[in-house]
């Protein structure tokens, strides 16, 4: 049996600039999240939530743990990002945006190609994370 050179498929330059943007947007994730938990873990950094409190507050309805550890809720974390169990949000915030910005990353190349159709897919898609993260259409709180 003879081995032949992989075929290596083609993949047209949007979607290898959505690809690249994505790699380098969960390495930075993944990133984060690992040197958050391990500020955390070891208290390089002082979390909001002491560990001693954890096992009184963990076991509390959501609205009496808020009240007890002054955790905010919707955007409120953004600013005690300097506290080490606040901080590991950076990370899942770059993981689950990330998208956004590789829709971002591919628009121009449907922009410069007249690709109206995928171009308003990606604005529209854009639109609708951006949407959804500014917490305008939050019930229930």
């Amino acid at each position: 049996m003879k081995m032949t050179d992989p075929v290596i498929p083609y993949a047209p330059p949007e979607q290898q600039r959505y690809a690249s943007v994505l790699s380098m947007g969960t390495r930075i994730g993944l990133a984060l999240l690992v040197i958050g938990f391990c500020s955390y873990a070891f208290e390089w950094i002082p979390p909001l939530v002491p560990h001693e409190s954890l096992a009184t507050v963990w076991n509390q309805p959501l609205a009496r743990y808020l009240e007890l550890t002054g955790v905010p809720t919707g955007w409120g974390w953004v600013n005690l990002i300097d506290r080490s169990d606040i901080f590991n949000l950076v990370g899942i915030g770059i993981l689950s945006g990330v998208s956004l910005l590789c829709l971002a990353a591919a628009a121009p190349f449907y922009a410069s190609r007249g690709e109206r159709v995928y171009l308003a897919l990606c604005l529209l898609e854009i639109a609708v994370l951006l949407l959804a993260a500014s917490g305008i259409l939050t019930s229930g709180h």
